[in-house]
């Protein structure tokens, strides 16, 4: 999930060296790197450094290493039976193991992979998938859209003690491409192995997390042949962060090529989410708009065209002229209320400019009801309706928890044979508080990555989908941020989708069957 204001999770949500002969020994350049062009706040993390090498608080013998080791991978064959098909496939869940510049074990990054069998290696393809936060295991994609199983987690049914069960998913990728679901160290059941704060800093940090999962995404093609296999990267909100940053990495540093980069309800760039920037507004207003038409029947991103027009147009003029300008701020003002369906004087007293925690809560505020943030079409109490501060959780996020961390364990430990110690980590909210987000003139972003690589590789492609009630990373802002790519962006290379839902739009029967198929297309 992705932290665009207070909030973190998931979502709903969404997670880099030279290419040589995995030997049996440590290896040197498998150490967190971080980008060319690092802001200066960020932690420089160089490989002369030593942080993480033989300092005081790094273990410097394997015995101290080895104490906080996974247990070796299990692999196990499976078989899953779905209406019309079967499917053969070899399932590993396992761990890799980065090292620093003086061969010292940093952490150890837990996988989990499906191969279909009796497939072409050579031409099969392989898809790597993370979830974001930062924090979050790629729990969320395995067992709510992607994996072999799933768990229903429609968030207008599920409670925290809803069943955890997994059933075999229809809608899996499988079918068409392999999948290997990476958790960052601190998510799931991966770990440091060395301690000290200079190693935390390194990989809590927006380059030394995208270099040490371009680094697992490297030995993993190495450890099991598949370096001439076709690529694709998927990620899910925060994952609209690593995904561009990630692919450059393979592409300019690791030597892996990706043909097609996924992202699921991404966020591109935090500069339009906060502060004074007026953008959060536009970005907003549809998702909002579409909020208030789903309370009276099923809507579209079709319906919403004339929202979409005013929001990047009237509404932005407005908003430029400010409330210097009274006669704007309360046309502005009183559209907006007739569009959300909010009390005309609660719009003009906050000017028609809602931040997401202010709409959440007086949309359906006389019902003593707060709505979503992952998605703002489900409703819950509000714990503390009087109060004149907000003081309420994510009705259509925090009830998965439970269920998706038993889930995953149970799947994990009992059908594939793998048994660490220690807990498992759906979402780590200390690794987002730990979190080096770059504190500098420049925000993170990742459009400039994106440019990059559409523009080294003419041959990869981009699919983007969004759900329409998503108020965590907004479609709006997604469609936004694409429309001003060059034109070697083409619709033929870059596609957006937004489907009825929210941060986890797959949760939807319908969306989650709709994205799979242009998934496949783009695979194709």
């Amino acid at each position: 999930m992705v932290n665009v204001v207070a909030a973190s999770r998931h979502g709903c949500l969404a997670l880099a060296l030279f290419v040589l002969p995995i030997m049996a020994g440590a290896r040197a350049e498998d150490a967190p790197q971080p980008a060319q062009q690092q802001p200066a706040a960020t932690p420089s993390g160089q490989k002369a450094s030593g942080a993480g090498g033989r300092g005081a608080n790094t273990p410097n013998s394997p015995a101290v290493a080895e104490q906080h080791r996974l247990p070796p991978d299990s692999t196990t064959k499976q078989m899953l039976t779905l209406p019309g098909r079967t499917l053969d496939f070899t399932a590993t869940a396992g761990s890799i193991r980065l090292f620093d510049d003086k061969g010292e074990p940093q952490a150890d990054i837990a996988y989990t992979a499906y191969r279909l069998d009796g497939a072409d290696a050579r031409t099969r393809p392989v898809t790597f998938l993370f979830n974001g936060g930062p924090g979050s295991a790629s729990a969320w994609l395995q067992f709510g859209a992607v994996g072999p199983w799933r768990l229903a987690i429609n968030a207008d049914a599920v409670t925290s003690s809803t069943p955890p069960d997994l059933l075999p998913n229809a809608e899996t990728w499988l079918d068409f491409t392999d999948l290997v679901f990476i958790d960052p160290v601190g998510t799931g059941y991966s770990r440091f192995v060395a301690t000290g704060d200079d190693v935390r800093k390194r990989f809590f940090s927006v380059d030394g997390d995208v270099n040490s999962i371009a680094v697992t995404i490297r030995r993993w093609l190495e450890k099991y042949d598949r370096l001439l296999s076709p690529k694709f990267v998927a990620g899910e909100s925060y994952g609209g962060i690593r995904g561009p940053k990630l692919v450059h990495e393979l592409q300019t540093q690791q030597g892996v090529g990706v043909k097609g980069l996924i992202l699921v309800s991404p966020l591109l760039d935090f500069r339009e989410y906060s502060g004074s920037s007026i953008l959060q507004y536009v970005s907003s207003l549809p998702s909002m708009a579409a909020v208030a038409r789903e309370a009276k029947g099923p809507v579209t991103r079709a319906d919403l065209a004339e929202v979409e027009g005013y929001a990047r147009g009237d509404f932005l003029g407005d908003l430029v002229r400010g409330l210097a300008d009274p006669e704007a701020t309360t046309r502005l003002a009183d559209r907006v209320a007739a569009l959300t369906g909010i009390d005309q004087a609660v719009s003009r007293r906050l000017a028609g400019r809602f931040d997401v925690a202010e709409f959440r809560r007086e949309f359906d505020r006389k019902n003593g009801k707060v709505t979503g943030r992952y998605d703002a079409s489900v409703e819950g109490f509000d714990p503390y309706p009087d109060s004149s501060f907000h003081h309420f959780g994510d009705p259509s996020g925090d009830p998965l928890l439970a269920p998706l961390t038993s889930a995953a364990v149970d799947l994990t430990t009992r059908k594939l044979n793998w048994r660490p110690d220690g807990s498992y980590q759906l979402l780590n909210n200390a690794v987002e508080r730990a979190w080096d987000f770059g504190r500098s003139l420049n925000p993170p972003e990742s459009m400039t990555q994106l440019r990059q690589i559409l523009a080294l590789d003419p041959k990869l492609k981009l699919l983007v989908g969004h759900g329409l009630f998503d108020l965590a990373t907004p479609y709006f802002g997604s469609k936004i941020q694409l429309d001003q790519l060059p034109a070697y962006a083409s619709p033929d290379r870059v596609k957006l989708v937004v489907y009825p839902g929210g941060h986890m739009f797959y949760s939807r029967d319908v969306s989650r069957q709709a994205f799979r198929g242009e998934v496949q297309a783009m695979m194709k």
